[in-house]
Parts: C-alpha cells; structure tokens; sequence
C-alpha cells in the first residue's frame, strides 16, 4: 500500500500527471455506467410491477442511451484532457464529437419512445385497441419530425446556418420536386388515406377500377402492401388511390342471399304456399336480419321453369359463416318444396306429334 502511495505521489510529481487523470476517469465512467445499468434494472422491475405501461416504455427507451451517454462523457472528457497535454490533432475533435453524440443519443432515445409508445397504442392492457393505420402514421410522422429535426440541430451545432439551409432546401425543393413527382403524389397519397381513412391495416378491400383486392397487410409513405387472396403481395402505389374507386367489404353490415329458384310448370297450383312458407322460414331463421329487406316473390316465367327470387340478409359479415347460412337457407328452401309434392325444375323439353294424315277414299 506503502508504495502505491508513494508512486502515486511521485506520478503527480511527473508531467505525466494526465496518465493517472485520465486512467481515474475511465474508471469512474466503468463504475458510472455499471451504477446507471443497476439502477435502470431495479426501475425496469419496479415498472413492470405497476398498471401504467408508460413508466415501462420510458425506462425501457432510456435503457440503452443513458449508458452509452456515460461512456460518451466520459471518454470525451479524458480525451480533452490528453488533448491539453499531447496537443494531438485527433483529439481536437473531442469537444465535437460530444455534441453529435449527445444529440444522436437523445434522438436515439425518443424514436425509441415513439416505437414503445405505438406498442403501448396496439397492445393495451385494457379497453379497446387504437386503429392501427392512425398509430402507425402518427409514429412514421413524429419519427420523421425528430430526424430531421435532429439532422437540422446537428448542422447548427457543426457550424452551418440553418437559415441558409432552409434557403438551399427551397431552392433545392422545386428542382426534387419536378424530378422525384411520383414520389411526392405517392406520399400525398399515402397522406391522404392516413387521413380519410377509406381502409386501415387488416381490411378487405377491392377496386372496380383496377385488379386490386386483398387484404391490407402495410400502408407506407409510398407504397401500401395487399395480399391477394392467393397469398401473393401486391405493392400499390400509394397515388393510385387518388385516382380510383375503392370497395371496403371490411366495413358492410350484412351480406346478401340473392338466388332465383324454378319449380316446375307442373306445380304452379303450389307456387303461392311455397313462396309463403319460404318467406316465413327466413323470417324466422336465427342468422337472417328480418330488420333488413326480405323478399320472396314468383317473379318469371321461363322456359323450363317457374321462377321465384330469395332476397335478404344474413346477420354475420364473415364470409366462411355466411357460406354455412346460405347453405342452410338453400337446404331448407329445397326440403319446403318437397314437402308440397312438388320439385326444382331443370332444362327440359316437350315434344308434341300431331297426326294428320288424311283418310284414303276407295272409289267404287
């Protein structure tokens, strides 16, 4: 211990001074940042244990860039110091690198909260999810406000005028603008589906105009991803939906049974019952809307049939479930026509030979 004493001593007696300051420095920053990895730990734990989810998401952003922050520090601080004494072109540069990093690191730490936060939005503990299409445009935004803003502070920090930058940018704007058009109508685009929200992450949507329907997998700034209903994925440019008419089967209320059904000429007499029993088993059918519109009408005269229409709706919008109820009201419709003697008619033709030979006279 004697001797440790008495080199520190004759080390602070040497130029070399800066060697031991520096060296007490690192070491500090070693301790520092094992502290602060400590201490946020026993915050993550004590976070996890309470209802709110935020006070998880802000230790669980800060997490990482706190200890790097030491380091950064740190480090920096003994490199100034080496700089004072070896006068090391290098190290000229420390007081710089502080600035970057300190702004990148905060950067770092409020896109991480962004990220956390849209979890928090799409995962809540309780009550209903946000829309997922709202969360995801509002985080692409904030993260994209916090870069550049973080970009135009690091110009400041290195110098530049930001003024002159924004001069250059709107110069520079017009000129990005005539090359890169598409680009700025698909983010315009994508801008306005965040905004009037004709279709959000996870809906079934289809166009009339072009081959477009699937489900919504992805809405991005330029593109948005729908897979077909083969599992393809097809990629829209985000213009396209300015230009076009967009079907949203996500969002109806019902679907339709809309089916025609011939009888035979042959049964005509019990067109009337049939037509009355099928209407009252879809009006008292457990899956069928009766508040909505129900018609069951003889309506044609075919060729090879007598025809009445089923119209109504069925309560599910889901479309497996809705096959199961269609299917069950087309069994039930064929067992009410048994029951009256009578049958579905099908294709057929009547074949009438008319005999008119005249008789043969025999003369005398």
């Amino acid at each position: 211990m004697e001797a440790l004493i008495e080199w520190i001593k004759q080390l602070a007696a040497d130029e070399r001074l800066w060697l031991l300051q520096v060296f007490i420095i690192v070491f500090v920053t070693l301790l520092l940042a094992a502290f602060a990895r400590h201490i946020l730990s026993v915050l993550m734990k004590h976070a996890h244990k309470t209802r709110n989810r935020w006070d998880d998401t802000l230790v669980e952003s800060a997490l990482s860039p706190v200890r790097w922050l030491i380091w950064l520090v740190g480090l920096c601080w003994a490199a100034q110091i080496a700089r004072d004494v070896t006068e090391d072109s290098m190290l000229q540069y420390a007081d710089t690198v502080l600035r970057i990093g300190v702004i990148v690191l905060l950067t770092w730490f409020l896109v991480r909260l962004v990220k956390y936060g849209e979890r928090n939005f799409l995962e809540p503990d309780e009550g209903k999810p946000a829309d997922p299409t709202t969360v995801m445009a509002v985080g692409k935004l904030l993260r994209i406000a916090i870069v550049i803003t973080a970009v135009l502070v690091l110009l400041q920090s290195l110098g530049y005028s930001i003024s002159g930058v924004l001069a250059f940018g709107g110069i520079g704007g017009i000129a990005v603008g005539f090359a890169a058009k598409d680009l700025l109508a698909n983010f315009f685009g994508g801008l306005m589906v965040y905004m009037d929200r004709p279709f959000k992450v996870g809906d079934w949507v289809r166009s009339p105009d072009k081959n477009i329907e699937g489900t919504v997998e992805e809405i991005g700034l330029r593109l948005t991803r729908i897979r077909t209903f083969d599992k393809r994925p097809l990629y829209v440019p985000n213009q396209t939906f300015t230009q076009i008419s967009v079907e949203n089967p996500s969002r109806m209320l019902n679907r339709r049974i809309y089916e025609t059904i011939g009888i035979r000429y042959d049964d005509a007499g019990k067109m009337a019952a049939i037509v009355a029993d099928v209407r009252k088993m879809l009006q008292e059918h457990e899956e069928i809307d009766a508040s909505q519109t129900l018609i069951v009408n003889f309506n044609e005269f075919a060729n090879s049939s007598l025809n009445f229409f089923v119209y109504a709706f069925t309560k599910t919008i889901n479309w497996i479930h809705y096959h199961e109820v269609k299917q069950d009201v087309l069994l039930q419709i064929i067992a009410i026509i048994e029951s009256h003697d009578a049958e579905c008619a099908f294709p057929t033709r009547t074949l009438h030979l008319v005999n008119d030979a005249s008789p043969v006279e025999e003369g005398a």
